[in-house]
C-alpha cells in the first residue's frame, strides 16, 4: 500500500483545494490529510483564517478523497507523522517548491502545480467571499505581493495590469501568473479588488479609475501627494460603499500596534517629542527616486513612514511645520527634515536616499521615553526607559516576511464586513500625511537649489 500525506489550512474551501486533494489521492492507495489549527497558522504567518477548524476538517472529509484526517498543531510534526504513519509520498502545492526538501530523507517529496484560473465556486459554509485581487503595476512592490499573498486566507491573485505589455508579460512569467493585460478595462473584468503599485504620481488616477469601476482599492503609500485628491478618493469610496486603504505596512504590524497601545496607556506620561528616521543609500542611478525632479526624492519615498508615528501620537492639528533638505542638481531632496510644532510637544521626521542615519524611533515623555531600534518601521522590539534604569523594560514581537501580509489581511477582512484595522490607519490620518507631502513639495519647488545645499 502506497501512503500519501499532505497538509493545508483549507480555509474557505474552493476548487483549487479540491483538485489538489484529488491529484494527491491519485498518487497512492491511502491519503492522509493534515489540517492546521488556527494557532499554528498564526504562528507560521498564515493570517485571516475564517472557517473554524471543525468546518475545515468537515470540508476535507466531504471531498471523499481523504482516508484519514489529522490535525497539525506544531513545528516538526510533519517528520513525526511521516514516520508514525509509514508515509511513502509527501505532497504539497508548487507554491512551496523547495521548502520541504528536507523531508526527502524520510520519503518521496512531490510539489504539484497549483490550479490556475479556478474560481471559488466550491467554497462552502461561509458568507465570506474569496477576493480576486489584481495588481496595477509590476514593479518592486508588486513582486513582494506574490510571496506574501499566499499567507492571507480569503484572497486569490487574479492577475496584473500594466500599460506596457512587455512588463506585464515578463512579470507574469516570473511570478507564474496566468492573466496579464495592458487593457485597464479588461483587467477590471477579472478582479474584485486592486493593489495600486505604481509610482506616486499615478496613485490618484489609477485609484480613482478602480473605484469608479466598483473595485476595492489598496493603494501604496503615499495614497496621493496632495490633500484634495486624497479627500476626493475617500469620498468616492464612501459613496460607492467600497473599501479604500493606504498600504502603509508599518501601521498594520503587530509590533507597531503594541507600541502605540503602550504609549497611549500612559507608561511614559505626556508625550513631548517624537523623532523618527528612515534613510537608505541608493546606489542605482536610474531609479525614479533619483531621476524624477517633480515626484522623486527621499521625502516622498520614505516620509509616509516617518510621519506615521508623529500623526498617530500627536495628531494632525500641528501649529506649524517647516522643512530643510540637501538637494541634488535636478532639485530632488537627497536628505530632508520636517519639524513640527504642536505647542506643548514637537516632532522631527528625517529621510534620506544619499545620506545615512540611524533609523530609530524615539518617543520622549514626562515620565520616561521609548526607544525603537532600527529598522523601527519593522517593529520587532522596543524598550521603555525611565530615570531609574533598573525599571527599564524590553518588549519583543514578531514581524513575519516582508510585512505586506498584515495589511492584506486587514484589507480582505474589511471587504468581507469584518473590519479589524480601521483604527490602525484612519482616513483622516492618510489625508493628513498627503497634506504634509503637498506642503513639502510646494516648499521644495520654491526653494532655490543653492539654498537647498546641493550635495553629490
Amino acid at each position: 500500500m502506497v501512503k500519501v500525506i499532505t497538509y493545508g489550512t483549507y480555509d474557505l474551501f474552493h476548487e483549487g483545494h479540491y483538485r489538489l486533494l484529488q491529484r494527491a489521492k491519485a498518487l497512492g492507495d491511502y491519503l492522509i490529510v493534515g489540517v492546521t489549527t488556527e494557532s499554528f497558522d498564526e504562528a507560521r504567518g498564515k493570517l485571516n483564517v475564517v472557517d473554524s477548524l471543525m468546518t475545515r476538517i468537515e470540508n476535507v472529509k466531504k471531498t471523499g478523497f481523504a482516508d484519514e484526517v489529522i490535525v497539525e498543531d506544531h513545528v516538526g510534526q510533519k517528520v513525526e507523522d511521516i514516520q508514525k504513519y509509514g508515509v511513502d509520498i509527501f505532497v504539497l502545492g508548487s507554491d512551496w517548491t523547495g521548502k520541504f526538501d528536507y523531508l526527502k530523507d524520510f520519503c518521496e517529496v512531490r510539489y504539484l502545480e497549483r490550479t490556475k484560473g479556478v474560481s471559488s465556486t466550491m467554497k462552502r459554509f461561509s458568507d465570506n467571499k474569496i477576493i480576486r485581487m489584481g495588481l496595477i503595476g509590476s514593479g518592486r512592490i508588486a513582486r513582494r505581493f506574490i510571496p506574501e499573498a499566499k499567507y492571507v486566507s480569503g484572497m486569490e491573485f487574479a492577475g496584473v495590469f500594466n500599460p506596457h505589455i512587455e512588463s506585464a508579460r515578463k512579470f507574469a512569467e516570473e511570478m507564474d501568473c496566468e492573466f496579464y493585460t495592458d487593457s485597464e478595462e479588461e483587467f477590471y473584468e477579472h478582479v474584485d479588488a486592486v493593489d495600486v503599485c505604481v509610482p506616486h504620481q499615478f496613485h490618484y488616477q489609477y485609484t480613482k479609475n478602480a473605484l469608479v469601476h466598483g473595485k476595492h482599492v489598496l493603494c501604496e503609500k503615499p495614497i496621493t501627494l496632495n490633500k484634495a485628491e486624497a479627500e476626493e478618493l475617500f469620498k468616492i469610496a464612501e459613496e460607492k460603499g467600497l473599501i479604500l486603504m493606504e498600504a502603509l505596512k508599518t501601521a498594520y504590524t503587530p509590533g507597531f500596534i503594541r507600541l502605540l497601545s503602550m504609549i497611549q496607556s500612559g507608561v511614559i506620561g505626556e508625550i513631548r517629542d517624537v523623532e523618527s528616521a528612515f534613510t537608505r543609500i541608493m546606489t542605482e542611478k536610474n531609479t525614479r527616486e533619483l531621476t524624477d525632479p517633480i515626484n522623486g526624492g527621499s521625502f516622498t519615498e520614505f516620509g509616509s513612514y516617518t510621519l506615521l508615528p508623529i500623526i498617530k501620537l500627536l495628531g494632525k492639528d500641528y501649529k506649524s511645520v517647516r522643512f530643510e533638505c540637501f538637494k541634488a542638481e535636478n532639485g530632488i531632496d537627497l536628505y530632508a527634515k520636517a519639524y513640527f510644532n504642536y505647542g506643548s510637544s514637537m516632532a522631527t521626521a528625517k529621510t534620506g536616499i544619499k545620506v545615512k542615519s540611524d533609523g530609530h524611533l524615539l518617543i520622549s515623555g514626562t515620565r520616561g521615553y521609548i526607544f525603537v531600534p532600527a529598522p523601527w518601521w519593522k517593529t520587532t522590539e522596543f524598550e521603555i526607559c525611565y530615570e531609574d534604569f533598573n525599571q527599564n523594560e524590553k518588549f519583543f514581537t514578531k514581524y513575519l516576511g516582508d510585512g505586506l501580509r498584515y495589511e492584506l489581511s486587514d484589507f480582505v477582512s474589511t471587504i468581507n464586513g469584518h473590519p479589524k484595522g480601521g483604527f490602525k490607519l484612519t482616513r483622516a490620518e492618510s489625508i493628513a500625511i498627503a497634506e504634509v507631502m503637498e506642503k513639502f513639495l510646494a516648499w521644495r519647488s520654491s526653494t532655490p537649489i543653492e539654498e537647498g545645499k546641493v550635495i553629490e
